[in-house]
């Protein structure tokens, strides 16, 4: 199979002692912004694990595939050679050594995206990546649909951050001038099997609160002994 996962500028492995802060939530929520926020806060590595699903789909339809046929994309989708970056103030996602990290936030990526993540085959191989990663990372801020439940179920820290319908499709809309209400109904829709809060995981609403906010409960849910010095 010819995937790989980014690594090169992870040289500090004792980056956090092994911390995993595991963010999941739905789209809109602010789950990219807040954990990128917490990595740098906290001196961690930061994972998109979202990007990794996008980057495949890109893939695909750049070679005009089509992403609503399961076999096809389950055909397919151990071709592309994938790496995605963990520096909190600088992540990247590549295909095939093409950086990628603007064209896989199109509306034509967007629209595609869920089908393509809820192949089994697809998602056999992008966890097991993700879970490479986080092992390797010697500390690391995850984000992502399924983090706490499936990808790292033993993260120290579980954290679903979620905000209410018309915040999340405002902050999507302010992202991206394609998106509506109607877009995000969609994808609530068909990212709801692999999207699901851990029963031990912190729910934080993220409606009434700023980036900086968001990024402060995170932070002050690490216990003590596990923050490193910043």
């Amino acid at each position: 199979m010819k995937t790989s996962a980014g690594l090169a500028e992870e040289s500090e492995t004792d980056r956090g002692s092994g911390l995993v802060v595991a963010v999941d939530g739905p789209s809109g929520a602010g789950k990219s912004s807040a954990s990128r926020g917490a990595a740098r806060a906290l001196g961690l590595r930061y994972l998109d694990t979202g990007s990794m699903y996008r980057a495949l789909t890109w893939w695909l339809l750049d070679r005009g595939a089509d992403t609503t046929d399961p076999e096809t994309v389950a055909r397919l989708a151990a071709e592309p050679v994938i790496e995605v970056g963990t520096d909190p103030a600088a992540p990247w996602t590549r295909v095939d050594g093409t950086d990628v990290s603007d064209a896989i936030r199109t509306h034509e990526v967007t629209g595609a995206v869920s089908a393509v993540a809820a192949v089994p085959q697809v998602r056999a191989r992008l966890i097991a990546m993700q879970r490479e990663i986080i092992a390797s990372a010697g500390g690391i801020v995850a984000e992502g649909r399924d983090i706490g439940t499936v990808v790292a179920p033993d993260a120290q820290v579980k954290v679903f951050l979620t905000a209410d319908g018309a915040a999340r499709a405002s902050r999507r809309a302010a992202e991206a001038s394609w998106s509506t209400q109607a877009d995000q109904d969609r994808r609530d829709r068909m990212d709801a099997a692999q999207s699901g809060k851990a029963a031990d995981a912190v729910e934080v609403d993220s409606t009434e609160l700023d980036l900086d906010g968001v990024v402060g409960v995170i932070v002050g849910l690490v216990p003590k002994p596990l923050q490193k010095s910043r």
